[in-house]
């Protein structure tokens, strides 16, 4: 198989988990990165669930993928922010 190869089928709903410390400002920073690569993104698409402690927030993001290279895209932009610990 090529590294382009994929077994997706694009476009398609994917979630993203989305970890970080459970401060106010986390969600709305997600949201923003993800309506920079998802301009069909609306808030209904997540799940927030917080730790057992209360100290850190899941958000799962269901974006609609178009590509890849917009999924990869994505993935970098969310983990390169120094507010989000993990993205899965």
């Amino acid at each position: 198989m090529t590294p382009e190869a994929s077994f997706l089928e694009y476009p398609t709903p994917f979630p993203l988990k989305i970890m970080g410390e459970a401060k106010a400002e986390l969600e709305a920073l997600v949201l923003d990165i993800v309506r920079r690569h998802d301009a069909s993104f609306t808030p209904e698409r997540v799940e927030r669930r917080l730790s057992s402690q209360g100290r850190y927030l899941c958000l799962t993001c269901t974006v609609t993928a178009t590509s890849r290279d917009m999924l990869d895209d994505l993935y970098r932009e969310l983990s390169a922010h120094p507010r989000i610990r993990y993205v899965l």
